[in-house]
């Protein structure tokens, strides 16, 4: 038996609650400012009659449950009281666009949607398209926003929640059941499926608290989205494990960050490349470094300068990490109490391994590169898989061994090294692209014969997406056109910044686009200014 045994989601949420009642679990600062707080307690009760509102709307262990929401309470009573009757939330992106919600949707079977009002639109929209959804419940009905009244098709969770009760009825779950599906981009034309369980979400807070040493009196502060992995596994469930608090803004702003870094007494939190270089971009304060920060986790590599800077001019110790969807987040990082290498993803977690391997699964020596391989426990310590594609689970699971994709070396040490994406992905603003999602949509416009999609450098967002494509002959198209098409179908992230037309493409000799030739082309025009 392992430390994670057969316990859920559910029973740590009562656990907690129960332990810490009148405490602060969440504070929570909206885009104007207005600061709503839970006790832990009050979170509990209203997770209690999230959970009765969708059973009485015939929701059942195993249903699928998309949540379409901003950074907000109602994510986190949405996200646990589908856990505590054993449904299965879709977390997706804001950023999404119909055509990427309809196929989400439609993948998963979701029978519910739960949403706010700046979304129903699309949502309505979809209805006729998405046979299994039978119902889309509306949350953070507030005077800030539109009346909820003006939107069909909707039940007001607010208005059901009145009335619900407070205790939820037993539900038999085991720790490997699902919790949550995540979809993310990949080697694949369309987003696969990640299946995480409940053993997951407690392994994450377990292996989260310990690392980070988070205790009851911590506040860590979430500015990343719930939708994502980080938020939930590298925030969330260590915080909630700790019995801590969790200070929540609805969206991340870089010139309110370290105010409210200061007014909410934040001592840990996390960030991506993206954000902390815009924090460091912010006019100077006489008050940067007068905060009680402790660490600030962070994921994707900065400039050695960049590092010293943010240490320096905000008193706080920078802690890299590096992980997955698929290996529960945080998966190498560095140990807090030891040495902290810069720009290095530290060392293996806890209940994981971790070694670098060759194109033929050998283990290669210290200092050489080849890929990240991840040893661990499917559905317990990695993912459970890939929902409907056994074929990719059996692809990256081999002999417990989790192949990531992603190339890096061990140092003599015992410190991994990232070097680069073995996959054809692009990383914007903390944002993973595959460039052949981005190509399938860009191949689906009438004018388009041929594309392909690079990444190229960017100053604040890591990189910035680039497109080249052949048109049928005889036809004319504008740069705009391209980028209209995509921004119409894929979230913003995922929409070329530039476009280039081109009458041919450097292929190998059985007709493969050479990426490496367009890439070294661009990096040549860059040189040149």
């Amino acid at each position: 038996m392992d430390a994670i045994g057969n316990r859920t989601v559910r029973w740590l949420v009562e656990f907690v609650s129960k332990k810490y009642a009148g405490k602060d679990f969440i504070v929570f600062e909206d885009r104007l400012g207005n600061v709503r707080t839970y006790t832990y307690r009050e979170f509990n009760d209203q997770v209690n009659r999230y959970a009765n509102v969708l059973l009485g709307l015939g929701v059942k262990k195993g249903d699928k449950v998309t949540v379409h929401l901003l950074n907000s309470p109602e994510y986190l009573f949405s996200w646990f009281a589908i856990a505590k009757i054993g449904a299965v939330m879709i977390p997706t992106n804001v950023l999404c666009a119909a055509f990427e919600m309809e196929y989400f949707l439609n993948f998963s079977e979701s029978t519910v949607i739960i949403t706010e009002p700046i979304y129903v639109q699309m949502f309505n929209s979809l209805l006729s398209k998405c046979p299994t959804v039978k119902n889309i419940l509306l949350c953070r009905t507030s005077p800030a926003y539109p009346n909820a009244q003006l939107f069909p098709n909707t039940l007001i969770m607010s208005d059901l929640t009145k009335e619900a009760a407070t205790e939820v009825p037993e539900v038999k779950i085991d720790s490997e059941d699902d919790l949550m599906m995540l979809f993310t981009s990949g080697t694949t034309a369309r987003p696969k499926a990640v299946q995480l369980t409940h053993a997951n979400a407690i392994f994450a807070g377990l292996f989260g608290a310990q690392w980070w040493k988070i205790t009851d009196k911590d506040r860590n502060m979430l500015v990343l989205p719930l939708f994502h992995v980080n938020g939930q596994f590298i925030t969330t469930m260590p915080t909630l494990t700790a019995g801590g608090t969790l200070i929540m803004t609805e969206q991340f702003s870089a010139s309110r960050y370290m105010e409210q870094v200061r007014r909410h007494r934040v001592t840990i939190g996390s960030l991506v490349a993206a954000t902390a270089t815009m924090i460091m971009n912010q006019p100077r304060h006489e008050l940067d470094g007068k905060n009680d920060l402790r660490i600030m986790c962070y994921a994707i590599a900065i400039p050695e300068e960049k590092w010293i800077e943010f240490e320096t001019r905000f008193k706080v110790k920078l802690c890299d990490l590096w992980g997955l969807t698929e290996t529960l987040g945080a998966t190498t990082m560095n140990p807090i109490d030891g040495e902290l290498k810069r720009n290095c993803i530290g060392m293996s977690r806890m209940g994981n391994e971790v070694k670098i391997v060759d194109e033929n699964g050998n283990d290669v020596p210290q200092g050489t590169v080849g890929e990240i391989v991840v040893k661990g426990v499917p559905g317990r310590t990695l993912m459970k898989g890939y929902y409907k594609n056994p074929e990719a689970t059996a692809q990256t699971i081999r002999d417990g061994w989790l192949y990531t994709g992603d190339n890096g070396y061990m140092d003599e040490d015992g410190y991994i090294h990232f070097m680069d994406r073995k996959k054809d992905m692009i990383k914007r603003g903390g944002e993973n692209v595959a460039a052949i999602e981005v190509e399938y949509v860009i191949s689906l416009h009438p004018k388009v014969q041929e594309c392909a999609v690079i990444g190229v450098p960017d100053p604040v967002l890591d990189e910035a997406i680039k497109a080249f494509v052949i048109l049928k002959p005889g036809v004319k198209a504008a740069e705009k056109e391209i980028i209209d098409f995509c921004a119409e179908r894929v979230a913003k992230f995922k929409v070329p910044s530039f476009v280039e037309f081109r009458d041919s493409f450097p292929k190998t000799s059985i007709g493969k686009i050479q990426k490496n030739l367009l890439k070294k082309e661009e990096e040549e025009k860059r040189k040149k200014g």
